[in-house]
């Protein structure tokens, strides 16, 4: 199992698979191109069913476009074997005859894999893999999950989850001043601001529920319109993880370390999902965004709140298991709706999962890893309609012409 330094990527929105993942795969074709005159690049699958709304071509022709002339081909209808988020691109001379071809697969959470290749090329560091053995682990030595990070990553795992931490503060602050319209053509108004003022006028439940809100919206909307964020573990899911996080930092005072601590913890648990399952929404769904974004929050808020690790895992269970099914369908392939609020229903009920596992001894019938193993068999049986295509579900009821969304409508 990989570092969760790649839980935890900075970069821009508006989706780690569709955006974070294409520019990446156009910036290593874009360092061999020799003498090719001109680029194409043909996206497949759900990466071209919802490639406009999320930015797709315009993150491919940021890199490639000063290099070289860039032509984009839809083929929506066409899906590559090994995943729905397919790329192909190819090098052409001054002839029209191609010189080279390279194909890449967005698999989720920025990473990227070339054809050929494997899921696990990223160096593997953490023997343990699955929760039951962590926090075995944990009992037996005394110890909590991010010193289980500690052990493994190292000290300099501190300085990255610091500017982790930056980052997210920041795009918390920055959404809650903005106002204004996000682009994409479905006219949704930025709320963040609103929820944020409306909180600050109520009594202290209401209060704090809506400060948390408000702060999964400000990120989560900073997303929408390309803003710099952390994938956690996904951009569609990044507000869930700052907004529980934030709020603990301001209405309760955890210090600058605490914090850090939980985001380990927190890093930890999506780790295990995405070594495991999946953080595709083109794969799995939304339940393996936001309803893993909860999971990971949950863990951290418990952590936050002196929980046992048996208490942590709880809460991170509840986490998922009440987000298994979740379809990932946006309206015209953007991450607004119904991703943003998405966000901050997940991060209440982050919350909600550490308090109920507080009442608790931490002892449950179905762990972690089994929720985890139920997810991926979920997300598999899930028709294509609902993973991220934008051709079922909530994204079938509503397609504005204004947005100018190249997707499909059902047959």
């Amino acid at each position: 199992m990989e570092s969760i330094k790649y839980i935890y990527k900075i970069g821009k929105g508006p989706s780690s698979s569709h955006t974070m993942g294409p520019r990446k795969a156009a910036q290593v074709f874009a360092s061999a191109l020799d003498n090719a005159a001109a680029c194409r690049v043909t996206l497949y699958g759900a990466l071209a069913a919802t490639g406009k709304g999320h930015l797709t071509d315009k993150a491919i022709l940021e890199v490639l476009s000063p290099v070289r002339p860039t032509e984009i081909v839809w083929e929506p209808d066409t899906v590559l074997p090994f995943h729905t988020n397919g790329m192909k691109f190819e090098a052409i001379d001054d002839k029209g005859n191609l010189l080279k071809q390279r194909t890449f697969f967005s698999i989720g959470g920025g990473d990227i894999v070339e054809e050929g290749g494997s899921r696990r090329a990223v160096e593997s560091i953490y023997e343990m893999t699955t929760i039951a053995d962590i926090l075995h682990w944990c009992e037996e030595s005394g110890r909590s999950f991010w010193e289980y990070v500690d052990l493994i990553e190292g000290p300099e795992i501190w300085e990255y989850l610091a500017e982790v931490w930056s980052v997210m503060k920041a795009a918390v602050e920055r959404g809650l001043e903005a106002e204004g319209v996000l682009p994409g053509g479905l006219g949704v108004r930025r709320k963040a601001v609103g929820y944020y003022m409306q909180a600050t006028g109520h009594a202290t439940s209401l209060k704090s529920r809506g400060l948390v809100y408000a702060y999964a919206l400000a990120v989560s909307e900073e997303n929408a319109s390309g803003g710099q964020i952390v994938t956690a573990p996904t951009c569609g899911s990044c507000g869930v993880v700052p907004a529980v996080l934030y709020h603990l930092h301001t209405s309760k005072g955890f210090s600058e370390q605490r914090i850090l601590r939980a985001l380990a913890t927190a890093g930890l648990f999506g780790n295990v999902v995405k070594f495991n399952a999946s953080v595709s929404g083109a794969e799995v769904g939304c339940q393996g965004e936001v309803g893993v974004a909860c999971a990971m929050a949950a863990a951290a808020a418990s952590q936050l709140f002196g929980g046992t690790p048996a208490q942590i895992e709880y809460s991170a269970e509840m986490g998922l298991e009440h987000h298994l099914g979740l379809t990932c369908d946006p309206v015209c392939g953007l991450v607004q709706i119904p991703c943003i609020e998405r966000n901050a229903y997940a991060a209440a009920r982050a919350l909600d999962a550490n308090l109920y596992a507080a009442f608790s001894d931490g002892r449950h019938r179905v762990d972690f890893d089994r929720i985890v193993e139920v997810m991926k068999q979920t997300g598999h049986d899930i028709p294509s309609l609902y993973k991220e295509t934008a051709l079922g579900g909530l994204a079938a009821t509503q397609q504005p012409p204004a947005c100018g969304c190249a997707v499909r409508r059902p047959r």
